[in-house]
């Protein structure tokens, strides 16, 4: 009787929990997408005078579909090197067309690659006076054509995915340091003046200072159901690029890193750059391919162990924030030469249990990402930057008193860093 009584408890206990895995099941699903995002030859990169002769790797759009209790959000990468004002609109616009939502509900971030286009399709004209640059110096403008073309493509494949959900009850998150990839590029010299360490220095004693301040933590989410994985997210700061201005579009190192660990473990992957602004490959990048392949195989290795320290956790709740953040210019507000004010950006957060996931616009320098991991210290934070760039360089206030690149260079005022500050805690309900 008493092994009666014990094989029905066990039944019934199994019997519970596939209940609760079906439920969850039921109610939270996941599609991927993935398109080629090009330009066509001929068309403009990141740097003046950089058209595209040869195409190394094709740029991707890669993104995922998340829906839970009746809502759907969308996610998506973009292996661009920044989009901006209108032209990140529309691109929002038309995902959000595509996938039945709001725009309220898509996030687009770009990789940041420099072997990638710069698009803006109706560019601030105050720009070339905010940040004194000669006009020789802007990046060509990208053909409207060509873009709306990309648009198009991106959205038919949002749309296509529709058709491919498939349910998810796990959320993972895991993080590993990365060997020798980032390194600060904002570091003081002897009279403590700024000295700029650009993603590849020839200046040894330049590239030679100490690495920095930085985050070496590269973080993975993993979207899975069961113990079968997904989709996985990861998450690192520093700029991405190896080598540009030669003509190339090329997906450089994320791409690299991202695609290899795809073809190997079968799962799909998508890599975002997190607050990068003052963050670079320097000390470590040779601007060969022999190095780019080192680094790659660095970079690789952080997300495998990101992905063997992950730790999986029941989907009991998915959330979704929303917060618009208004920074201060230093045109005073104008976006335009009829005074027309900025539009406020829109910023928007997922929230999966104790994963929190912060879309942040333009270029944020790593102050934000750790200011943003510090209000939840013992929650899994994940950043990336680079959404809508017409902000340009985000800075503390603090930078623009050392000097430097990055502050000369911001579209932004230094009361903007407790606008943004204020906004992270928005997102990840902090007060």
């Amino acid at each position: 009787m008493r092994k009666f009584i014990a094989i029905i408890s066990f039944v019934l206990l199994a019997v519970v929990v596939l209940t609760d895995r079906t439920e969850a099941a039921e109610r939270f699903r996941l599609a991927t997408f993935r398109c080629d995002i090009t330009p066509p030859v001929g068309q403009p990169l990141t740097g003046p005078g950089d058209l595209i002769k040869t195409v190394e790797q094709p740029l991707l759009a890669k993104g995922i579909v998340l829906e839970a209790d009746g809502e759907r959000y969308v996610i998506c990468a973009l292996d661009w090197c920044i989009l901006c004002n209108d032209s990140y609109r529309k691109l929002r616009a038309a995902i959000a067309e595509a996938a039945g939502v709001p725009a309220s509900h898509v996030a687009v971030q770009t990789v940041h690659q420099h072997t990638a286009p710069a698009i803006d399709i109706n560019p601030n004209p105050k720009l070339t006076e905010i940040t004194d640059k000669k006009a020789e110096e802007a990046p060509p403008e990208f053909e409207a054509k060509a873009y709306d073309s990309l648009v198009e493509r991106i959205a038919s494949a949002v749309k296509e995915s529709l058709g491919g959900f498939q349910p998810f009850d796990q959320i993972g998150s895991g993080q590993a340091k990365v060997d020798r990839v980032a390194s600060c590029r904002r570091m003081k010299d002897e009279d403590g003046k700024i000295q700029t360490r650009w993603s590849f220095v020839e200046d040894l004693a330049v590239r030679n200072l100490p690495e920095g301040r930085i985050d070496p933590f590269l973080k993975t989410i993993t979207f899975a159901r069961g113990d079968k994985p997904l989709a996985r997210l990861h998450y690192y700061a520093t700029h991405p690029q190896t080598k540009y201005r030669d003509g190339r579009a090329s997906s450089d190192l994320p791409g690299d890193a991202r695609e290899a660990l795809e073809r190997k473990e079968g799962a799909f992957q998508m890599y975002f750059t997190g607050c990068a602004g003052d963050i670079t490959l320097g000390k470590y990048n040779e601007a060969t391919k022999e190095n780019r392949a080192e680094l790659a195989r660095r970079l690789t290795a952080g997300m495998e162990a990101a992905v063997a320290n992950t730790k999986f956790a029941p989907v009991e709740s998915l959330r979704w924030r929303t917060h618009q953040f208004s920074p201060i210019w230093k045109n005073d507000g104008k976006s335009e030469e009829n005074e027309k004010p900025h539009e406020p950006i829109e910023l928007t957060s997922l929230q999966v249990g104790d994963v929190h996931i912060l879309h942040l616009p333009g270029e944020p320098m790593l102050d934000f990402q750790l200011y943003a991991q510090r209000l939840l210290p013992n929650s899994f934070v994940a950043v990336a930057g680079y959404g809508d760039d017409g902000t340009g360089y985000i800075c503390p206030e603090t930078a623009f008193t050392e000097g430097g690149y990055e502050p000369s260079a911001s579209l932004l005022k230094p009361e903007s860093e407790e606008l943004l500050k204020k906004a992270i805690s928005a997102l990840l309900c902090v007060e």
